[in-house]
């Protein structure tokens, strides 16, 4: 029965092709819509190279510190702070105190080359899953010693080297020789916690006054031994906050917590407190979006196949008089609709992948690497199954109301 209804869907869809031409634009248009959007957020925030623990890393990247009359400082926390405190925190694996990046020079032939830096310690390298071409990654020797070594990506590597070995060659950053001692896959913009040009060891600053800063430029990442082990170390990190001395006695209250990236953002966006989560609501919110995005394709895709139904109202008809029953019907539409749901999907998807390679080639977000994978595949075809559906069973409903005799009429009653 289903290669029947497969094959009575495919007559129908080719008889209005201006119709079928307009659903498959409206489906793939939307499709390619939310799987870029989706690509971008799982590239931000999905588990891949260097970061590919995310099920057991947490991450303390934003502090505030106020009082009750208003006042507040807000922004990354300092090394003080993280040395003093996270660093020492019991249950976790390893954990690491790493810069954000920052904007340098880096000289070429006496031409400045805008690049970004980040500074870390050894277990950064031990925490992170970088894909070296060649070389080393930075030790907790070299951060111990202050050994002016450095890790640059592949891009870099090729602005100042060309197509030659980078190893063992020097490199200026903001005035300071650097030796080359690894090189690694490069990193998309939008992995936050671990983007950057060139990674050197904390020690080589210019200055030690990062030391005794509470608030400053830095962020850690803790590596729970298992994902099991996460809520535990949450509950460590808010009783370490009740043994923290703030720096301004002016100031005290402190906010900051250990979270994933994505419960970060969440926080930071939706105003949340020390004590809320908030990727729930987030997730809710995206989820919102997504189906309000597809509720205005999906109403003029309920209006055609509402047309397509007046059009066959004889044919039901004639199949309703010859005991054809309402469920037969229904589930015949709702296979036609799926098939086209389902052929605006392929299409969706063959487009998602070239405009994300177009993204790609051209460089518009900074060493992005967006790709249709296993989890984008899987929200995809959710997304065509739904929109399938929810285009699909109000029409359907309506074809198994119709009255024989009006419908052999040709009503729609």
């Amino acid at each position: 029965m289903l290669r029947n209804y497969l094959l009575i869907a495919t007559k129908v869809l080719m008889r209005r092709k201006f119709f079928t031409f307009i659903s498959l634009f409206g489906i793939s248009f939307t499709l390619v819509v939310l799987m870029v959007a989706t690509a971008m957020l799982d590239n931000i925030f999905g588990s891949h190279a260097p970061e590919i623990k995310t099920d057991r890393t947490l991450g303390v990247y934003f502090m505030r510190m106020h009082n009750d009359e208003g006042f507040n400082m807000n922004g990354p926390p300092g090394y003080k702070f993280l040395n003093t405190y996270v660093r020492t925190l019991p249950g976790a694996e390893k954990i690491s105190i790493h810069s954000v990046m920052q904007g340098v020079d880096i000289y070429k032939n006496g031409e400045a080359l805008p690049l970004y830096l980040k500074y870390t310690d050894g277990e950064f390298w031990n925490i992170m899953e970088f894909e070296f071409i060649e070389g080393r990654p930075l030790t907790s020797d070299d951060e111990k010693n202050a050994n002016a070594v450095a890790v640059i990506n592949q891009a870099t590597s090729r602005q100042l080297f060309g197509e030659g070995s980078a190893l063992g060659k020097s490199i200026d950053v903001g005035g300071r020789n650097y030796q080359v001692v690894g090189v690694v896959n490069n990193v998309s913009i939008l992995r936050f916690t671990c983007f950057s040009d060139v990674w050197v060891p904390i020690s080589t600053q210019p200055s030690s006054i990062y030391k005794d800063k509470f608030m400053d430029n830095f962020m850690a990442s803790i590596l729970a031994k298992s994902p099991d082990d996460l809520p535990l170390i949450k509950s460590d990190f808010a009783a370490m906050l009740t043994k923290v001395e703030l720096p301004d006695k002016n100031l005290n209250k402190l906010q900051v917590n250990a979270d994933t990236f994505f419960e970060t953002i969440s926080r930071q966006l939706l105003s949340g407190s020390d004590q809320d989560n908030r990727s729930g609501m987030m997730i809710t919110i995206i989820i919102c979006i997504m189906i309000l995005f597809m509720i205005l394709p999906t109403i003029n895709l309920v209006n055609i196949n509402i047309s397509r139904i007046i059009e066959r109202s004889s044919e039901i008809g004639v199949r309703k008089a010859f005991g054809a029953s309402s469920n037969i019907l229904v589930g015949q539409f709702i296979v036609e609709n799926l098939l086209l749901t389902l052929v605006g999907g392929i299409v969706g998807f063959m487009l998602s992948y070239f405009v994300l390679q177009y993204i790609n080639q051209q460089a518009l977000i900074r060493y992005a690497d967006l790709q249709l994978n296993v989890r984008i595949f899987g929200y995809g075809l959710l997304t065509i199954v739904f929109f399938g559906l929810l285009s699909g069973v109000y029409p359907a409903w309506k074809m198994s109301k119709l009255n024989p005799v009006d419908a052999l009429k040709g009503g729609s009653k």
